[in-house]
């Protein structure tokens, strides 16, 4: 019944925000609640989960979203995204931006949260696509599966890097075996973006005409100045995630200093402080409440509680066991490869977060590695790339992720859907079809 509970809660997410237009904020918070009731879960667990759910989703990325959008707008407004966008342009050419965001999307990722690498990319996005004369949704679905094809299969990002610890999988070869079918299964992804999700058309950006962008080109910063509010926190991230694998190499207070820096929360800061550089004259207007900050936080504003608000909806579907059902339904079939890629896919549907998918999949697969035949060093870490595809499908309205690219991406609910979820799902399967011709290939 909890499943059967899940399928008709997003069913009704979809009706009050598509058909009745309820904001996807109080769709999500009354969803949730009414899920939480039907399952009987206790009163005190229900306001647990939704202060919880609410609290450390916007712990995580609420200011992220708040120094990404302060970036996204002084990027944009002082023209330094077009200028940006010009030079992309040149060196990939106009029929490629769709391919270019998917794969700078697929490096970001690797040391960089995808929430907030799809922060700090989506103003070049836009950008890209407005001066390309394109639709929106290709790129903006592209840099998404590509943000999620590392996410959810390439250490070192946290997920994996759990699942591999847990298995008592070798991270070099997890790191071997997730990059080419992770790439490959983005090659599939970015053929979707192309030919399936480039014909929905999404203006990247309404406001912006040819005339406003060819005036802000005149006194908009060059490309490599331009670039540097974006690449600084990327380093800094990056720099980060490489000390902590060589942690011996540095001294307790340097250390201190690089994992300090590069919080992601420290480094978007640094991030937005930098963009302050790029008006030519930063004025005190710029920074006002009905300047270019006051704008951009007005529009983070809803992004914030959108994404709030699918925290709560993918904390009660946690704390209602719903993973645990799934698992266990799940575990008695065998299936070889596809077991442990079927077991996530269920539980990061039902929950919405990759990185739980990934560690509650591994738990239950451990006792299971040698009756299932998987007990070289190379089946251990293709049954972590199993679980890594699994954790990439299906992304819908309990995964922050899903709100971030949607509602940053100017697409409606139903939109998103059929786009980024649909999108998802093409990437993961994927994955794990290249996975299982691997594992008959070398085992």
């Amino acid at each position: 019944m909890t499943v059967i509970y899940l399928l008709l809660s997003v069913a009704l997410i979809i009706l009050l925000t598509t058909r009745l237009q309820v904001h996807p904020f109080i769709a999500l918070f009354l969803v949730a609640v009414l899920y939480g009731f039907l399952v009987g879960m206790p009163l005190s667990t229900i306001v647990q989960s939704i202060n919880t759910g609410f609290g450390e989703t916007l712990g995580k990325i609420g200011l992220i979203i708040i120094f990404g959008v302060i970036i996204g707008a002084f990027l944009e407004n002082s023209g330094g995204a077009y200028a940006l966008a010009e030079k992309v342009l040149q060196v990939v050419g106009q029929k490629r931006v769709t391919a270019a965001m998917g794969v700078i999307g697929y490096f970001v990722s690797i040391p960089v949260f995808a929430d907030s690498g799809f922060l700090l990319v989506s103003p070049l996005n836009r950008s890209l696509s407005k001066k390309a004369g394109i639709s929106l949704a290709g790129p903006a679905v592209a840099l998404g599966l590509g943000l999620t094809a590392t996410h959810t299969m390439v250490p070192p990002t946290p997920g994996p890097i759990a699942a591999a610890g847990i298995l008592g999988a070798d991270l070099g070869l997890v790191l071997l075996v997730g990059l080419p079918i992770s790439a490959l299964a983005l090659v599939v992804g970015l053929m979707y973006a192309t030919k399936y999700a480039a014909k929905t058309y999404i203006d990247p950006n309404p406001q912006a005409t040819e005339e406003k962008i060819n005036l802000l080109l005149k006194d908009a910063p060059g490309p490599l100045k331009s670039s540097v509010p974006v690449l600084v926190p990327i380093i800094l991230i990056v720099a980060k995630s490489s000390a902590q694998n060589f942690e011996q190499v540095f001294s307790p207070n340097a250390y201190g200093i690089i994992s300090f820096l590069g919080e992601p929360v420290v480094a978007l800061c640094i991030g937005a402080f930098l963009s302050l550089l790029l008006p030519r004259k930063l004025k005190s207007e710029m920074l006002s409440a009905q300047g270019w900050v006051g704008n951009a936080l007005r529009d983070a504003a809803s992004v914030i509680l959108i994404t709030g608000a699918g925290g709560i909806f993918g904390k009660i579907l946690q704390n209602s066991g719903i993973a645990d059902t799934l698992g266990e339904s799940l575990a008695g079939i065998h299936l070889n490869i596809w077991l442990p890629f079927l077991l996530a896919a269920a539980i990061k549907t039902a929950q919405g977060s990759s990185t739980v998918a990934l560690i509650t999949t591994a738990s239950i697969v451990l006792p299971m590695m040698t009756s299932l035949g998987f007990e070289t060093e190379l089946e251990k870490a293709m049954v972590v790339i199993a679980i890594g595809a699994g954790s990439a499908v299906v992304s819908h309205a309990n995964d922050s992720f899903f709100w971030v690219v949607t509602q940053m991406s100017g697409m409606k609910v139903r939109t998103g859907y059929r786009l980024y979820t649909v999108g998802t799902l093409v990437l993961g399967m994927s994955a794990a079809f290249f996975l299982f011709l691997s594992y008959l290939l070398f085992t």
